[in-house]
């Protein structure tokens, strides 16, 4: 067996007649009459290759090795299958097993397991149905994302994971240090005597460091892990995530909205194209409206309006929301999810945003009060990107560091970009893991990670 073996998905479309090998793991072996059949499954794909085992053809003893879990090669030949849903099934004439699995002890079963207890068994539980198709779409989705920025001339940069700076100015940071926090010392240690000489943290994003790039390489995109300390236990936060981030010098705000807009229907046509059978799966067992709405998002040109015409349109809508709507506060996803499915009926940028809910690297907007920041909204979800024109004017940049109380020493790197040759940019960030939860209707961000990091988890 080696890399160049024939996938149980390249099966199907292979003739009857052949003899071929059938690598996987077993999802169940059910026994009749004179034969057993046995449902096998390598990742590949979707479906199931059913291997039809007659009387005789392998050693009882090993048949019985063939369990649930059990890892196997079968080999034999492809006929016309009578079953329905399935064009072949493989006829064995041999097996090897490779790993047994016993059926006593093996908390993957037939029958249904709840998510939350899936996440116990999150190094078993790609092996089911549900969790092979996300972390098949997963793959593609990421395949997709390196394909979009690659073919419209864009770098791949990898931004540093440990960093000295706040990008977003929030503080919920985890701390980097080789100082044992449970070690009795007589003083305690100073910043300076840990390991980097100076406060240091896990990235909360790449961006910073992507404008840096991008004033020099023009196009550059990020696609990296990140990291938040914040303690929630929401079904949409995670400890460590991952971030996709272009950035674009000689942009504008326009020409930002322009790139999420296509980037977002690109990636979702190739998920349609490429993922069918997975999402089909999802939108029959997951959420029922799944296909139709990223068919809308794909078909739809995406609608524009002002943070400031968007929250006109909400107070006049009649509507009680849970939180009130007045200028200056942070929409919620209801107010989004209102502005897309109700008011528009398909995604919407809202743009100029009030500079007190906004970082402090947007650019600021004539009137003083608002920035050069866009969230693309989409239907079902609400906010799915966030982004900005950045302030490239030095005096502006340093009078914002200054408002919101940030260490303007922090940023002497950041600032320089605007001493040297600075230049009109823009941006965007995108949470691989909320996209995910998107396109595959998936209700918890853990179920879309291989392994999730959360308050009081680092299991795996």
């Amino acid at each position: 067996m080696d890399y160049r073996r024939t996938y149980i998905r390249d099966l199907f479309a292979q003739n009857p007649g052949q003899e071929v090998s059938a690598y996987g793991w077993v999802k169940t072996r059910r026994d009749s009459k004179g034969i057993s059949f046995v449902q096998v499954n390598d990742g590949s794909c979707f479906q199931d290759l059913q291997v039809v085992v007659d009387e005789g053809v392998i050693d009882e003893a090993t048949l019985k090795r063939i369990t649930t879990g059990a890892c196997v090669r079968f080999d034999g030949t492809l006929v016309e299958s009578p079953a329905a849903g399935q064009a072949v099934e493989l006829k064995a004439a041999g097996v090897e097993v490779y790993g047994e699995a016993d059926p006593a002890t093996y908390p993957l079963q037939k029958k249904g397991a709840s998510f939350e207890f899936l996440r116990e068994i999150a190094h078993l539980r790609v092996r089911g149905n549900t969790f092979g198709a996300v972390f098949r779409v997963r793959a593609e989705a990421s395949f997709a994302i390196h394909k979009f920025f690659n073919d419209r001339g864009f770098k791949n940069i990898h931004p540093p994971i440990i960093t000295a700076s706040d990008a977003e100015g929030a503080g919920a940071m985890f701390h980097v240090t080789t100082v044992d926090p449970f070690l009795a010392r007589p003083k305690p240690v100073s910043p300076e005597e840990d390991f980097f000489g100076k406060p240091s943290f896990l990235t909360v994003s790449g961006q910073l460091e992507a404008e840096t790039l991008a004033l020099g390489l023009t196009n550059v995109y990020t696609f990296g892990p990140t990291f938040r300390a914040e303690n929630s236990g929401t079904s949409r936060h995670l400890a460590e995530f991952w971030m996709v981030e272009p950035e674009q010098a000689f942009c504008s705000l326009e020409g930002n909205m322009n790139l999420a807009e296509e980037f977002l229907r690109t990636v979702i046509q190739h998920l349609l194209d490429k993922c069918s059978e997975d999402l089909d799966f999802f939108n029959k067992r997951i959420e029922p409206e799944l296909l139709s709405t990223l068919d809308h998002v794909v078909n739809s040109n995406f609608e524009r309006m002002t943070y400031t015409e968007a929250v006109g349109h909400l107070q006049s809508s009649g509507e009680s929301f849970e939180f009130p709507v007045e200028w200056g506060i942070d929409l919620q996803s209801e107010h989004e999810r209102w502005l897309t499915e109700q008011k528009v009926g398909r995604p919407v940028i809202l743009t100029d945003y009030p500079k007190d809910i906004k970082a402090f690297y947007m650019r600021m907007n004539e009137d003083g009060k608002t920035v050069r920041a866009m969230d693309v909204l989409a239907p079902r979800i609400g906010e799915i990107i966030g982004g900005s024109q950045r302030e490239e004017r030095l005096s502006k940049l340093e009078a914002r560091i200054h408002e919101m109380g940030l260490p303007m020493e922090a940023y002497w790197w950041y600032l320089d970009l605007r001493r040297f040759g600075s230049a009109p940019h823009s941006g965007f960030g995108l949470g691989f893991e909320r996209f995910l939860m998107y396109v595959t209707g998936m209700k918890n961000i853990r179920d879309v990670i291989p392994y999730h990091r959360a308050p009081g988890s680092a299991d795996f």
